[in-house]
């Protein structure tokens, strides 16, 4: 099956695509992370670089590396997400100071947000690992 045997290419491909859109979103738009979004920029930035190097090489070992951080990622997402869309979460504050964790820069068709975006990111490279497959097997 295709997807089998590019689900390593396509894990890179949305880790690139999350950097790049995060980095859309602070240094273009000019959206100041809050301390969940750097949390999750320092789960999804090694993402971009492992999974390209080891799309290159073809090496689906890297999996028990980057699985971890993926997992992790998923949880801070949806910890963050939840933390905007779910009225008792907020008072948790994980955020303590800058730009508070519940606000939401963009909110499309009232669920899209950017931890939303995240997780999404976060939820592709984790299904793409865990089914891919080597050219030989």
């Amino acid at each position: 099956m295709i997807v089998r045997r590019n689900g390593l290419y396509i894990a890179w491909l949305a880790a690139v695509v999350a950097t790049l859109g995060s980095l859309y979103f602070s240094e273009i738009k000019g959206y100041i992370p809050c301390e969940l979004c750097w949390m999750q920029r320092i789960l999804m930035y090694p993402l971009s670089i492992i999974l390209g190097i080891a799309a290159f090489y073809d090496e689906l070992s890297i999996r028990k590396y980057v699985l971890p951080l993926s997992i992790i990622g998923m949880i801070v997402s949806t910890f963050h997400y939840m933390e905007q869309k779910v009225p008792g979460f907020a008072e948790l504050k994980p955020c303590k100071q800058g730009v508070p964790c519940s606000g939401e820069y963009i909110n499309v068709f009232g669920f899209i947000t950017i931890p939303f975006l995240a997780l999404i990111g976060f939820i592709v490279i984790t299904i793409f690992l865990s089914i891919a497959k080597r050219e030989e097997e």
